[in-house]
This record gives structure tokens, sequence and C-alpha cells, in this order.
């Protein structure tokens, strides 16, 4: 692997976990100072999880024969000292295979048998059933049993044309892309559906995942692959044959699966050592590279300078012999700097936004809920001055005055009722649009409108129309959001002037993000639904693969942008509950404080520093947290320099009493 790519990794990986530490900083600040809501803490846990888990996703493809599986021996295998992923002539990995580090998990080989394609689940269910796959251990300190083990992805079976027709490797329609039969009338598929190869090399660790893919016919066999693996990738590493350029198979595969994003593909042009002729001088070598490299992007409709020719085989050796010269000729480094220049940027800018994003969420939060503690102290503290002085019977009508106003805010909780009654009404009606039983009959919409055409060849105007109903469900529920919001501010407002509440209505839950991943699986799947695989879709199995397939996608989008109404909705409920809560203690502790001060006419003074103490403490919170969620801030803004967090301690009590959690905190301590 180049210093550039790796060292471009390293620098992603160690300015997230600064990310992450500064993250636990101000969470654990929100924490003990009790300033979190139930949204702030949704919130930080979701960025938390996504700072952890960030995975980069890197796919390879390419027909058969292309030298893929070298290739991704020489970027990530070559310190085992010999080949570890089968490469030999020849069809090599017969399934989709992927590359991934789960410290939680040893390090392993699980197989996906390719019968589990007949009873219609998808991979995404077959994921969640591990008893589905053949589980093999990996010697990943013995580099010849470690390739011995990978050679079972190479294993195939010989079945009848009906079977084969039933996994999805024969298809009528198209005889001319159909495999060879054997003289028994057989057809040779693979073994396995799917392979996931569990191997804890460094750049694995810090979250890169490689997706390695079969030929056009195992691509196009598996719709998940196509419309969920292949499209959800970071980056696509498109692997074509110097010697032979862009085949009719590597066309139908940029055509139909990769060509519509080409910002995030790479080409290669594989095996330029096999152009080196020694009837030819060096320069007659390197314009027939760089022929085929204009060539290449000219029939591809990309820039040039988005095809890398090298040679793998040529890479693998010198590294595994340590041969810098050899490597530098091999041109391997080129690719391996530009994936690092394109790819890192782009992930550190996604995850500086969601960063940015909720500091300055946690900073409104924070700067509002002191506001509003300061706010009611300083009522307390302009009481109290105002009995300097006083009578005894002064004092009684100050208590009897608090008991009045205790009463009077105790009437707001009938108008409460009313509201959480109209907001769970509307609420309830926002959901109907978000549910799986509305998903579930407009992809059943979908298919009947599929059925209904010769041949399913109406699939694709079935699809854009399901998308079409599916985006104005999103758009019904945003507008219901925005009337939900338009309520909780009006009433808000109302609970505000007559009960001295500060209820503010946060930003409502967005669901454009939700329509932009529609529309993303609506891209993918317009691309996929053209002739050949509309005739596929005339298959029942295949079709209710596919459906569920889909079901399963959709059913993702849908449940988030739910989950995010949901939580945005009781975040609204959990302020009012909070500052209910809150306007409760401040009236019992003033009513405290004049039987104290009615009771030994001295602690009138002490109360009063008591409450001036607590008021610097609240402004040393805000201020407290403006530091931290400044460097978190400026640490996503850093760039990937993996520069150390800074950690503010902070140990302030937020009253004179000490609160229950407080006091676990302390015992836990």
């Amino acid at each position: 692997m180049s210093t550039s790519f790796a060292s471009s990794l390293d620098a992603l990986s160690g300015w997230r976990s600064a990310l992450l530490t500064n993250l636990e900083a101000v969470a654990r600040f929100l924490t003990d100072h009790e300033l979190a809501d139930v949204q702030i803490e949704a919130q930080l846990a979701a960025v938390r999880e996504r700072l952890a888990q960030e995975k980069l996703v890197v796919a390879f493809v390419a027909e058969f024969s292309r030298g893929k599986s070298e290739l991704i021996n020489a970027i990530f295998f070559a310190d085992a000292g010999r080949r570890i992923l089968p490469a030999t002539p020849g069809r090599t990995t017969m399934c989709p295979v992927e590359l991934a580090w789960d410290g939680e998990e040893a390090p392993g080989l699980a197989l996906l048998p390719i019968e589990t394609r007949l009873n219609g689940q998808s991979l995404g269910e077959l994921r969640q059933q591990p008893r589905q796959w053949k589980q093999i251990e990996l010697e990943t300190k013995n580099p010849e049993r470690l390739a011995e083990t990978l050679r079972e992805v190479m294993r195939t079976s010989w079945v009848s044309k009906d079977d084969a027709r039933a996994l999805g490797f024969w298809n009528d329609e198209t005889p001319d892309d159909n495999p060879p039969l054997d003289e028994m009338g057989r057809v040779e598929v693979p073994a396995w559906r799917h392979a996931l190869i569990n191997y804890p090399h460094p750049l694995l660790k810090q979250g890169l995942v490689v997706l390695d893919t079969p030929g056009l016919n195992a691509i196009g066999a598996e719709p998940e692959l196509t419309l969920s693996l292949l499209p959800t990738a970071h980056a696509t590493v498109f692997i074509l044959g110097a010697d032979t350029g862009v085949t009719k198979s590597d066309l139908a595969i940029w055509r139909d699966h990769l060509g519509t994003d080409p910002l995030s593909r790479f080409v290669v042009l594989n095996k330029i050592d096999a152009l080196i002729d020694p009837l030819a001088s060096p320069a007659v070598v390197r314009e027939q590279i760089a022929s085929q490299v204009t060539e290449t992007a000219r029939t591809l409709a990309i820039p040039a300078d988005r095809v890398f020719p090298l040679s793998a085989r040529q890479a693998l050796a010198a590294r595994v012999a340590g041969d810098a010269a050899a490597l530098a000729e091999s041109r391997l480094p080129a690719l391996e700097d530009a994936l690092g220049a394109e790819l890192m940027p782009h992930r550190r800018a996604l995850l500086e936004r969601v960063v940015v994003e909720a500091a300055a969420t946690i900073e409104n939060h924070v700067a509002r809920h002191v506001l509003d503690r300061r706010r009611q102290l300083a009522e307390q503290m302009l009481e109290l001055r105002g009995l300097r002085g006083k009578s005894a019977g002064k004092l009684q009508m100050m208590l009897q005055r608090v008991d009045a106003e205790t009463s009077e805010f105790e009437a707001c909780t009938t108008k409460l009722q009313a509201m959480r009654a109209v907001h769970s009404r509307m609420l309830k009606d926002a959901m109907v649009d978000l549910s799986s039983d509305r998903l579930r009959e407009q992809v059943g919409q979908m298919q009947e409108q599929m059925s209904a055409s010769l041949l399913n060849l109406g699939a694709r105007k079935a699809f854009v129309a399901l998308c079409q109903r599916l985006h104005g469900l999103l758009g019904a529920a945003a507008k219901r959001s925005g009337e939900i919001r338009e309520m909780l501010s009006a009433t808000f407002g109302k609970l505000n002037a007559e009960f001295g509440f500060s209820l503010a209505v946060n930003p409502g839950p967005d669901l454009e993000r939700f329509a932009d991943e529609l529309r993303l699986i609506e891209k993918s799947y317009t691309q996929y639904l053209g002739l050949t695989q509309a005739l596929r879709l005339s298959q029942p199995k295949f079709m209710e693969q596919f459906r569920r397939m889909l079901m399963s996608k959709l059913r993702v989008v849908f449940e988030n942008a739910s989950a995010e109404m949901e939580l945005w909705n009781k975040s609204a409920s959990a302020q009012v509950d909070a500052q209910l809560r809150e306007r409760r203690r401040a009236f019992r502790r003033r009513r405290e404080a004049l039987e104290r001060i009615q009771a030994a006419a001295g602690e009138l003074e002490t109360r009063l520093g008591e409450l001036e103490a607590q008021d610097g403490r609240l402004q040393g919170f805000q201020g407290r947290c403006e530091e931290l969620t400044g460097a978190l801030r400026r640490q996503a803004r850093s760039g990937m320099r993996g520069e150390t967090a800074t950690m503010i301690s902070i140990d302030l009590p937020l009253s004179d009493e000490p609160e229950p959690s407080m006091l676990r905190h302390a015992a836990q301590a």
C-alpha cells in the first residue's frame, strides 16, 4: 500500500479518534451537570456511533481474468510475502467477497451457500442469520494455510439447466450470455452466494472495507449486489485488461452498473507488462499504453486522468521483494495516491459537517437551559433582596404569595394536557405515511403493475411511479411535521407568556436527507431495470427476491425517517417536562428558603450568597460548554492531522445541595 493512501487513512482514523475524545468530554460535562435532554443524548449517541463505526468502502469490479484478485493482493496482502487471494489464470473469485475487520469476532471466512437464493431472502436478512453461513477459521500467522483456506471462494458446482435457471445463472431469453454446458448438459455455478473475510489488516482495522465482485453474470444475478453494495461504495475500481481494452462484457458492466457516477470511479488498465515487446523500444510501449488510456477514456466517456495503467503482478512481486524501483515501474502507487487524495477529504468533510452541526445544537440547548435557570435565580434574588429589613409579617405575606403563584402555575397542567392530546393526534397522522404497512402497500402496487405488463417490460415505469409515490409520502410527512411545529410554536408562545416558561421549538426533522437516500435508490434501480433485468423479473423467484430486497432497502429509509420524526417530537415533550419539573423545584426552593429565613433572620444574606454563587456557576457552565464545543468544532475543522483532543476537566456542583445523580457519580468514583 502506498504511503500516501495509508497515511491518509491513518490521519482520518486519528482525526476521528480525537473527535471521539472531545465528544466524550462534552457528553460527560452535560451528564454530570444535568444539561442534556432526550434529543441531545440521542444526537450525541448518533454522532458517537457514526465516528466509531464509520466505514470506507472500496469496491473492485471486473470481468473474469482481468487481474482483480492480483490487484487486491498487491494492495493489501503483500506483507504476507505471497499471494493470499487466489489469482490464477481463468476464473478465480466466483462469488462477491467482502474484506473487513470486526474486532469482536475472530479472524475467519464466512460463506453463504448459493442455494439460499432459492428462498428469496436478501443478503441483508441473511447477514442477521449466522447459522445460514459456513464458518471457517483463518490462520493469519500462517500464509500458506491462509491462502489455502481462501481458495474456498473459487469452489463451484455443476447443476442442471433448470437449477441454474432457478439460481439466476441461465436465461433462455439471452442465450448469448449463458455459460457453456458440459457434455452432460450441466452448468457450472459458484458454490457460494457471498463471502465475508474478517482479516486483521491495519487498514481494515481503521474502517476500510474492500468489496471484491466477480464477473457480469454473477453481478446481474444478485440484485442486492447491484442495487445496494455497489451504489453505496465510496469508490469503485473498475479493472480492464490493457491488452484487450474495453470488451463487450466490460462495457456492459460499465453501462449497466457503474457509469452513472464517474466521479467516484477509478478505471484500471491492468497487465501493462503484457504489452512489453522485446522487438519494440520502451518509448513505443509507452505510446501504446498511452493510446490504450486515451481509447478507454473515450469509450467510457470519462477524463483520461481517471484511467490508471498498471501491472498488479509486477507490483505484488516488487512489494514482496522490497524493490522500490520495480514498484514504481508497476505504476500502482499512482492509483493508491489518487484513492487517498480523493476519498479521505470527502469522508472527512461529511463527518465534519455532522460534528459541527451537533456542536451548534448543543451550544444552543445549553444556552437556552442556562438562561432559563438564571432567570429563575434572578427572580428569587430580587424577591429576597426585597426582604432586607422587613418584618415577620412581610415574610408571611411572601410565603402566601409563593403559594398563590404555585397554585396559579399548576393551572398550566390543563393546557399542557390539551396540547399533548393535539400533539399526539397530529404525530399519529404524520407517522401513518412513514409506516411499514403504507410502504408494503406501495411496493405491492408496483409489483402488480410490473406483472400486468408483458414479460415485466414495464418494470422501469412501475418503479419510477413507485418512487414518485414514496417521495409524495415523505413530502406529506414533512408537511405534517411543519404543521406540528407551527402548533407547538403557537402553544409554547402562550405558555411562555402566561406561565413564565422559556420553551422554544427546535428546527424540525430534516426529512430531505431521506428523500436524497430515496433518490439514490431510485437512480441505482432505474439503471438496473433495463431489458435484461426485466426478463429476469419475469421469473417468480427472482421477482420475489427483488421485492424483498427492495422492501429491505426502503424500510431502512422510512424507519429512519420515522425514528427522526418521533425523536424530534419526543424532544419537544421532554423540554416541556424538564421545564415543568424545574419550575416546580424552583417554587419549592423559594418556599424552603423563606421558611428558613423566617425561622432565623440571619439566613437571608446566606441564602442570597448561595443564589449568587449558583448564578456564577451557571455562567461558568455555559462558558465551559462553549469551550468544549469550540474545541470539538476546531478539531472537526482541523483537517486529518490526528491532533490530540483538547481535554477540559470540569467538576462544578450544580447547587449547594448534591443531587442524586451527583451522588451516584461520586459513589462510582
